[in-house]
């Protein structure tokens, strides 16, 4: 059984079946939409993707799902950036990249290339995880994984700040105030206090060359559960409750359907949905011990999708023509209400496509921590014709967290979304699905010399 079907459950069925064989019988419950948190929200008959919106080019997992469901890269539709601190822009991008990189040195010296070094020696570790995948190794912890790619390094960096960490290698304040701040505010909604793995991912994924799937990303979801023809059942799972059978666990998994209640057996079960108190009401019964609470606590976040009017203005512009920014991240001040809005593009890009002028309705994003009121609004907008608002429970708030969660917790009981705590992006899930599913292989076949080996890198080389 899997339980949640966003890309979490969708990767790890569609591993699983990679791993186990075609005869393995996948059940997945779902009781909202297959997709999870990569949804879509239709504005004038287009959709827009609402959150989920961008992956990096580095993401091998994401990649090849695109590939192996023929589907397409979305056509990229330049616009510039800037950050906005309330009252005026303290960095604006321009069409030159040389003139860019001019700016950053201007204001910020050599902080911009410590950062990106920094950054770089961190992703090129985290990049050793798809050779120790293909190889068929994986981690019982996510202790083991993170300490397998980068060391205690690795572990330290979910334990300090990541604005400790960039201080430390010579980035100055004032570049961790504008820039840095900016781009967590507007991937985890939070501060430069987020732990500094989470906030390399972050980073990463800010300066590197993103993509999206055409026709919206939660297409991946949809795609891989159909490919490994799994049963997706329309239920919330309430619990999972131990039984044995001639000395093997077995798993009875509770749901709660439009049928009403109902349970099933499993050898195995995946958790792919937050277990901790603010997201679910989960029980386990039988266990012994029993499986302890999930400590920690999750982010609110709010998307609204607005078709409007920008009040340029604000911004410094009384004449809406010559505001030059499809995408405005902003510092962390207390007044500034939002974290940050972008013009967004429907899923499906034509040929013929334009992005809408600055003085035209477009159809603009923006992410805060609360609804906007009326006031907001009109602030940020001249008129406006629609709003949809989506609240969640967006990514876990990563100054609650001592302790990483576990990954097994019981015999073939696993738990995927606990990643998030290292960080959360698309491909962190995608990686964490993998080792999941190669975990399940070698615990069931007794295979414990692919499980936690120290000293990889070396097994690697020498098994090549």
């Amino acid at each position: 059984a899997v339980v949640g079907a966003g890309l979490g459950g969708s990767a790890v069925a569609y591993f699983l079946q990679q791993h186990f064989g075609p005869q393995v019988q996948l059940d997945v419950y779902e009781p909202a939409g297959v997709g999870g948190r990569l949804a879509t929200v239709t504005v004038n008959k287009q959709q827009y993707e609402s959150r989920g919106a961008s992956i990096h080019a580095l993401s091998l997992h994401m990649q090849d799902f695109v590939k192996i469901l023929g589907l397409k890269h979305r056509r990229e539709v330049a616009g510039k950036s800037a950050i906005f601190s309330g009252e005026h822009f303290v960095l604006e991008e321009t069409d030159w990249y040389l003139l860019n990189l001019f700016r950053l040195w201007w204001h910020y010296g050599i902080s911009f290339l410590r950062l990106q070094m920094w950054v770089e020696e961190v992703m090129e570790k985290f990049m050793r995880i798809y050779k120790y995948q293909a190889h068929g190794y994986a981690f019982s912890s996510l202790e083991e994984l993170l300490r397998s790619l980068g060391g205690d390094a690795f572990i330290n960096m979910t334990q300090r700040s990541v604005a400790e960490s960039l201080l430390e290698v010579g980035v100055t304040q004032r570049f961790v105030d504008d820039v840095i701040a900016a781009v967590l505010r507007s991937s985890y909604g939070q501060s430069v206090l987020v732990p500094a793995f989470a906030g390399a991912m972050s980073l990463a994924g800010a300066q590197g060359s993103t993509w999206a799937v055409e026709g919206g990303n939660k297409l991946v979801c949809s795609g891989l559960l159909k490919l490994t023809k799994a049963n997706v059942i329309p239920a919330r799972v309430t619990g999972v409750s131990l039984h044995s059978s001639e000395g093997r666990a077995l798993y009875q998994v509770h749901y709660e359907g439009s049928e009403g209640q109902g349970s099933a057996f499993y050898d195995m079960v995946v958790v792919t949905t937050p277990l901790h108190p603010s997201r679910s009401n989960f029980t386990f019964e039988n266990f012994e011990p029993p499986i302890a609470d999930f400590p920690g606590a999750f982010q609110p976040s709010v998307t609204s999708v607005v078709h409007g009017y920008l009040n340029s203005s604000y911004f410094g512009f009384p004449d809406p023509k010559l505001f030059p920014f499809a995408s405005i991240l902003t510092t962390d001040t207390p007044d500034l209400f939002f974290n940050a809005m972008d013009n967004i593009c429907p899923v499906n890009i034509s040929a013929a496509f334009r992005r809408k002028q600055p003085q035209e309705a477009a159809v603009w994003r923006v992410l805060s921590q609360q609804p906007l009121d009326k006031q907001q609004l009109k602030t940020l907008f001249r008129s406006y014709y629609s709003v949809q608002v989506t609240e969640w429970q967006a990514y876990p708030r990563y100054d609650a967290a001592k302790s990483l969660p576990p990954i097994v917790l019981h015999e073939n009981l696993f738990y995927l979304s606990g990643v998030e705590w290292v960080a959360s992006s698309m491909e962190m899930i995608a990686v964490a699905a993998k080792n999941v599913a190669l975990l399940a292989y070698n615990r069931w076949h007794q295979d414990l010399e692919k499980i936690d080996q120290k000293d990889l890198m070396h097994k690697v080389k020498t098994e090549l």
